[in-house]
């Protein structure tokens, strides 16, 4: 996964008031100390609802990002 791509969330996240199944976008991709995403989840208006660190077995890659 890279920055941009649309990411499918597996796990609930209550407390974000994310369910598994939302779908985000990697906004940032960190390396160190360990792999994670920064992944933005949005509402039907474009509006963030939630912008979380993740770990790549919390995502799902549903489509890598296009020309970047």
């Amino acid at each position: 996964m890279g920055l941009y791509d649309t990411v499918r969330l597996l796990v609930d996240l209550p407390g974000e008031g994310l369910a598994a199944g939302a779908i985000g976008a990697v906004v940032h991709v960190f390396e160190r100390p360990n792999l994670a995403y920064e992944v933005e989840f949005t509402d039907g208006e474009g509006r963030t609802i939630a912008q979380v660190a993740l770990t790549p077995d919390q995502l799902q890659l549903v489509e890598p990002a296009q020309g970047v």
